[in-house]
């Protein structure tokens, strides 16, 4: 048992579902503070479209200012349809990472035998699937340049691609360790035949990882090839590296795998990642699914895992974070699942499957053999 802990932890609920979901991570994180004796503190702020709407701005001063000030952030999601015009709620997002300073977004994709059966993809492919990627979160196209230019008709846009040597090292570094501490395999993605940006990115991932890392395994991948292979191959997979918009890209597709996106979290750290605790950004990788928002359909699990993220990387609590994610596997393999997991229609609701994880944490003793552990 670990000593009790005190923790701030700031609740980003966002548009959409994310209320509804970030309200589930919240009843978790509570349930281990019951379970274990530890005392966290919330404090709820306003980002994307609730926040344009509140204030005109996606990510006002006073949110930012709260999670800086917090051990870790827990966001829903940001964005729908409703917004727009040229302050968007992405914006919110893009600047909460940069003023928080994480840089490597890390997504864990374990296929759980229990969900298999809703993946698309042939069972048989799906055995021993347990890789992470880390994505390069404040870099690349999303950040650079923009413009638009011309008359109607005949305009002319561009998004300019940067990266520097410095922040393709530092997240070589992330994502390293996290290989150095698992099955020591690192696959870095790029389109080196194409882009300057990727053969620089080759050439500085190579460097770090052959004078810092020398035990590591590192191969290279383009990114239509890495593409092909989740669906191939995936079981082959140990660490993933990649740059902003690709790994954007592939976190999506290697959802598919676990059998929903909703099952998927993910944890946006920076400088001392994998190595102590360090302040967090965490979040499932769905979106704000407006067309669900409100139903009581959508499904938690994603953010009850980021949550257990949380646990571990921002406070160093382990052990309670293996609970949550034994508990949120033990819901999935009972069947308390919602509609995009159920089989012949039997879904249950956000809050019905809140309730079973949060009651497999208060009694632990009842949650089964702990998943494969995620973390350095």
């Amino acid at each position: 048992m670990t000593a009790p802990r005190s923790a701030r932890i700031a609740l980003l609920p966002g548009d959409g579902i994310g209320p509804e979901v970030v309200a589930a991570g919240r009843d978790t994180l509570e349930a281990v503070a019951r379970a274990f004796g530890h005392e966290f503190t919330f404090v709820e702020a306003g980002i994307g479209g609730a926040a344009i709407d509140a204030t005109g701005q996606p990510l006002p001063p006073d949110t930012l200012a709260l999670c800086r000030s917090a051990d870790a952030v827990l966001l829903g999601a940001v964005g729908g349809p409703r917004w727009t015009g040229a302050v968007r709620p992405e914006q919110g997002l893009l600047g909460l990472r940069r003023g928080l300073g994480v840089f490597a977004n890390i997504r864990p994709v374990v296929v759980w035998p229990e969900s298999s059966g809703s993946s698309p993809i042939k069972a048989d492919r799906l055995a021993g699937v347990d890789l992470v990627v880390v994505r390069e979160l404040t870099g690349g196209i999303y950040f650079g340049e923009k413009t638009l230019t011309g008359a109607a008709g005949a305009e002319r846009a561009t998004d300019l691609c940067v990266y520097t040597t410095d922040e393709i090292a530092r997240v070589t570094r992330v994502a390293a360790a996290f290989a150095q501490a698992r099955r020591g395999r690192l696959t870095s993605v790029d389109k080196a035949n194409v882009l300057e940006t990727s053969r620089l990115w080759r050439r500085v991932v190579t460097e770090v990882v052959r004078s810092e890392f020398p035990h590591v395994a590192l191969d290279h991948l383009l990114v239509d090839t890495c593409a092909m292979d989740l669906v191939r191959w995936p079981a082959a997979f140990d660490v993933i590296l990649t740059e902003n918009m690709f790994g954007d890209i592939l976190t999506d597709e290697a959802a598919m795998l676990a059998g929903s996106i909703g099952l998927l979290p993910s944890a946006s750290l920076g400088e001392g990642a994998g190595i102590r605790p360090v302040r967090g950004l965490y979040e499932p990788i769905h979106g704000s699914a407006p067309d669900i928002a409100g139903k009581g359909v959508a499904n938690p699990v994603g953010t009850i895992l980021s949550a257990a993220m949380l646990l571990r990387y921002s406070l160093g609590l382990d052990e309670e974070a293996a609970v949550v994610e034994r508990a949120a596997r033990a819901a999935v393999a009972e069947g308390v699942v919602t509609p995009d997991l159920a089989a012949n229609g039997a879904a249950a609701r956000t809050g019905d499957v809140t309730r079973r994880i949060v009651a497999s944490i208060v009694d632990r003793l009842t949650c089964p053999t702990p998943v494969s552990m995620l973390h350095p």
